[in-house]
């Protein structure tokens, strides 16, 4: 039986002081009922889960999943148990739902959908992991989740750094923040005096990467977004010097407009017509992240490669492409430098949290839809005393 889903759409700016006790950071919540909210206690525990029931054509939808429960199992030595707190969702995990070869095996039919989470360890045979203990990890979309800290498909599980508010491990801390942060600084390469173009710029990953290309130097920032919402915000909220809304207006003449020179580093999240714009508006020797194409990712059939390759010859540009697991290795300098730009103001972030376990495919159908702003999270928890 699948929970009843009801959202209220009422959105609220809330500013936190408390979030990892940095000023400046800005959260954007959603009321929601939450009815259909499972509580168990100790001694009759069941998990409930959202499993791919079907592989996604075209735009995945919420019949995609099914709910199910299954009881927790008694733990083993050296097992702790989990409660999820938060879901993140990300575009990407789009992909995982394709049975194509990639950087990480497909979500099978019938496995528990895969997701970033954070959760409170509330029960230990782990002497490592200590009842009360905050963990984030790819723990998928379920109520609780059992592990022995051995590492998975997308690394370990991890411990939420003492005094870090645990949200943060899925946003501008976590595997967001570190994508913009790798993908502008390794990819980009930002100088001083640079102009800096980055689509999908009101996006967890977006929203960063530009904030992280004006403070390395960038003379000029330019964000891509749809909406005229989101595009005051990049500006008024984020310190852009400018956002171009791709659904009200010509996005290569505002490009033109905004970039006489032309585009020193363009950070692509989005793909299509408009990575085919940006190449028609490059610098020479500029730089092309390719970060995403999220234009493309509920297609049945692809479309068409850039119309505009050959000014990557014509203007000498480069464009790479680049997954995070690859700097895994290099995460924990990576999240102090990011920790510092949050706490001396410099970093912002907003999160669109959801509340809910039984809206988990709806939340998700929101990356689709172009209604978060930020990071998207699914609140279905509450911490424990």
């Amino acid at each position: 039986m699948q929970p009843e889903q009801t959202v209220d759409e009422t959105h609220t700016f809330i500013r936190h002081s408390n979030l990892s006790r940095c000023p400046g950071i800005i959260c954007l919540a959603t009321t929601t009922t939450n009815a259909g909210h499972l509580s168990m206690n100790s001694s009759n525990r069941m998990n409930g889960q959202w499993r791919l029931k079907s592989r996604p054509r075209g735009m995945v939808t919420e019949n995609d999943f099914e709910y199910v429960q299954e009881p927790v199992p008694e733990l083993k030595a050296g097992e702790f148990l989990i409660r999820n707190l938060y879901l993140a969702f990300e575009p990407a995990m789009r992909g995982w739902l394709n049975d194509v070869k990639s950087y990480v095996p497909p979500v099978q039919l019938g496995e528990v959908m895969r997701a970033s989470t954070v959760g409170q360890v509330i029960e230990s045979n782990n002497l490592d992991f200590v009842e009360g203990e905050f963990v984030s990890g790819m723990l998928g979309w379920q109520e609780f989740a059992v592990s022995d800290a051995a590492p998975g498909v997308m690394g370990r599980i991890g411990k939420v750094p003492e005094g870090v508010d645990p949200v943060l491990t899925l946003s501008a801390l976590g595997g967001t923040g570190l994508t913009a942060y790798f993908g502008m600084l390794d990819i980009g390469r930002p100088e001083e005096g640079d102009v800096v173009v980055v689509s999908g710029a009101a996006g967890a990953t977006g929203s960063v990467a530009g904030q992280i290309a004006r403070i390395k130097g960038a003379s000029k920032v330019i964000g891509i977004a749809g909406g005229e919402r989101k595009c005051n915000w990049l500006v008024d909220d984020l310190g852009f010097d400018a956002a171009i809304d791709y659904k009200a207006q010509n996005v290569n003449a505002r490009v033109r407009e905004e970039c006489p020179k032309g585009i020193d580093v363009f950070f692509d999240n989005v793909g299509g017509d408009i990575l085919d714009d940006a190449l028609l508006n490059m610098a020479q020797n500029g730089r092309i992240v390719l970060c995403g194409a999220i234009s493309s990712y509920n297609e049945e059939e692809l479309p068409p490669g850039p119309k505009n390759y050959m000014q990557l010859v014509i203007r000498r540009c480069t464009m790479q492409g680049f997954i995070l697991i690859d700097y895994f290795d290099q995460a924990a300098p990576a999240v102090a430098e990011l920790s510092q730009w949050i706490a001396q103001g410099r970093l912002k972030h907003a999160e669109d949290v959801q509340e809910g376990f039984e809206n988990t495919p709806k939340t998700f159908l929101r990356l689709f839809e172009g209604r978060n702003l930020g990071k998207q999270l699914l609140k279905i928890a509450d911490v424990q005393p």
